[in-house]
Order: C-alpha cells, then sequence, then structure tokens
C-alpha cells in the first residue's frame, strides 16, 4: 500500500504547483488525499469512482450525529432521507463488488486481488463455513473503511500541518529529518519507521487534538474494582479521550502546550508509565486497526510536503476546533506555500 500512497499524496502535490507563494486549504486537501487513498489502497478504485459513496456516506453520518439524542419517528424527512442514503451506499458498494467479481484478477490468489475488497470477497466465497461472511457482513465492512479510513487521518494531518505552520522550529527540524533520510527520493518503508522526529511531532498532534474525543466505549465483563469504586458485570463504560490527554497530573503543568520533545523516549516514559493516558486510537484487543496504516500514510504525505514546501499559517485562518464524527478544524486550516 505503501507505493498507493505515494501516488496519491503526488497527485495532491501536483495541484500545489499552482498555488506556490499563495494560501492553501489544507483540511480540504487533505480529505481529498486520504479518501483517494482508501479507495486505492482498499478497493483498487480512485477516489472519482468513490466520490458518490463518499459524499453518501458524509450525509448519512451527519444525519445520524445530528439526531443521535433525539427520538426517531417512522416516516419523518430524516428517517426517510436515511433510508434512501442506506440504499444509495448499499447499492453502489455492491456495483463495484459484482465488477471485481465479474473482473478477477488473475494474477492474485484466489483471483480477487489482495487488497482490503479482495480478502473480503475471499473470506465471502470461502467454502468453510466457519470462516466465510456473508454480503450483507462484506457491505457494512466496505462502508466501515470508506468512512473511518480517511476520515480521522484527514483531519490528523490539517491539525498537524497547522501547529507546524505555527512552530517553524518543530517544521525546521522534521524537515531536517525528512531530508537526511530521504534526499530529494520518496519515502521508502525502512526510511518511514526511522522518522524520530515525526513520530514525535505525529504523537503530540494526537494528543493535543485526537481525532475522536470520547468514543472508546468498553464494557465490564465481569465485577472488577478500580480503586475505591467497585464495577458491577456489564456496566457500559465511555472514556473521555480529551480529559485524558490533558490531565496535568499525567502530562505536567505545560500539558497546554506543544511539545513533541516529550515523546523524545517513547509514550511510556512521555506519560510516567500511564500509557492508558495516551489513546488517539484507543487502547487493547479492541484498538483501531487502521492506526499503523493511519499513522504511515501521514508520515508519507508530511514526509514528501517538507520534501517540497515551507508553509506558514495564513492571516485568513480562524481557530475553531469542532465535533462532526472527528475533531475538525470548522472554517478549515488555511496555510501559504513556498516553495523550497
Amino acid at each position: 500500500m505503501h507505493s498507493e500512497m505515494i501516488a496519491s499524496t503526488e497527485t495532491m502535490l501536483e495541484r500545489w504547483k499552482i498555488h506556490e507563494g499563495e494560501e492553501v486549504e489544507v483540511f480540504e486537501e487533505f480529505r481529498l488525499l486520504t479518501s483517494e487513498v482508501i479507495s486505492r489502497t482498499d478497493f483498487g478504485s480512485s477516489y472519482v469512482e468513490g466520490k458518490t459513496i463518499f459524499d453518501m456516506l458524509l450525509k448519512l453520518s451527519a444525519l445520524t450525529f445530528s439526531s443521535s439524542f433525539k427520538p426517531g419517528f417512522p416516516g419523518i424527512s430524516s428517517e426517510i432521507e436515511f433510508q434512501k442514503l442506506e440504499k444509495g451506499i448499499r447499492d453502489s458498494l455492491m456495483e463495484i463488488v459484482k465488477r471485481r467479481e465479474r473482473n478477477p484478477i488473475n494474477r492474485e490468489a484466489n483471483n480477487f486481488g489482495s487488497d482490503f475488497l479482495g480478502q473480503l470477497l475471499k473470506a465471502h466465497h470461502d467454502t468453510n463455513d466457519n470462516q466465510g461472511i456473508s454480503m450483507e457482513d462484506l457491505v457494512d465492512e466496505c462502508k466501515t473503511f470508506y468512512l473511518a479510513g480517511h476520515e480521522s487521518t484527514g483531519t490528523m494531518l490539517a491539525w498537524t500541518v497547522l501547529l507546524l505552520a505555527l512552530h517553524p522550529e518543530w517544521q525546521e527540524k522534521a524537515r531536517k529529518e525528512v531530508q537526511q533520510l530521504f534526499g530529494k527520493q520518496t519515502p521508502d518503508p525502512n526510511g518511514i519507521s526511522n522518522l524520530k522526529t515525526m513520530t514525535m511531532i505525529v504523537n503530540e498532534s494526537l494528543r493535543l487534538y485526537p481525532p475522536v474525543l470520547s468514543l472508546v466505549n468498553r464494557k465490564v465483563e465481569k465485577e472488577t474494582r478500580l480503586g475505591r469504586l467497585v464495577l458491577p458485570a456489564n456496566l457500559p463504560l465511555v472514556i473521555p479521550i480529551s480529559p485524558l490527554h490533558y490531565d496535568p497530573q499525567l502530562w505536567g503543568q505545560d500539558v497546554q502546550l506543544f511539545k513533541p520533545e516529550r515523546f523524545s523516549e517513547g509514550v511510556a516514559k512521555a506519560t510516567n508509565d500511564n500509557i492508558a493516558a495516551f489513546l488517539p486510537f484507543g487502547m487493547g484487543p479492541r484498538v483501531c486497526s487502521g492506526s499503523n496504516f493511519a499513522t504511515t500514510e501521514a508520515k508519507i504525505a508530511l514526509s514528501m510536503i517538507l520534501q517540497r514546501y515551507t508553509f506558514t499559517l495564513s492571516p485568513t485562518y480562524t481557530h475553531s476546533p469542532f465535533v462532526f464524527l472527528t475533531v475538525r478544524p470548522q472554517h478549515g486550516v488555511q496555510i501559504m506555500l513556498h516553495a523550497l
């Protein structure tokens, strides 16, 4: 998937050439980038093909989010729209699935391909009943990856670029590391895994602006003692991420500041061995399955940007984080782009 991430980033940077020396709104750019990446790596298609699905998913998510605390009644307009979008998404995904089944990729195992869709189709057609998945499950998995596969990474990139624009000293440190590892060549997998300064920056960005604020849900399996509390079995828990990331008792009195160096010796050292205080992707057996995918994609995109540009924050930028699925910049992130 590494080469597909690079190809998609190159497409984005090609668009940026006409904006050199001008203002660029990067939140929308990163949304397009991550949409392209998830389409190509997971479904073997381009963003153009998946755009209709993305648009419908975003509308569906908006309906779900806005009505999450409202009672739903059959026949009202929002419910009708919800059902219409659900059907449209399913029909569009089914067309992609059926096309892959009609046109197998002969060079790949089982003909379905090695991307995410190919693996799902392999599981669907598995003759072992214990391993096969239904077509309904397959479509639901596709919907989840289409949405979650680009939303959180796009916002992570936007906030990280904002922080680097505000802290040019860290932008320059990251650029020097990228230049030392890659020069003018495209990033390679070994180099990406050795980006220490970049990892510190990404972790600090995820601490200050975790894409998901409080959606880590768990259920107590059996009666458990937690300090002075006794938690009964089946108790639902909602773990608030942001309060943990901003707790001065865990991170120090400088908790509000952008200080990537706090991660110089890893997460355990940064949290004084309270690693559960850092939860941008959750933790445990149900940790986000796309965490490595997201951070690798972000590091590739940031490396390729830093190889070509310096950037500063535009005077038109208005700081207004708001929660809509993820923690988004409400008015976008505008930067001034300067070619190296």
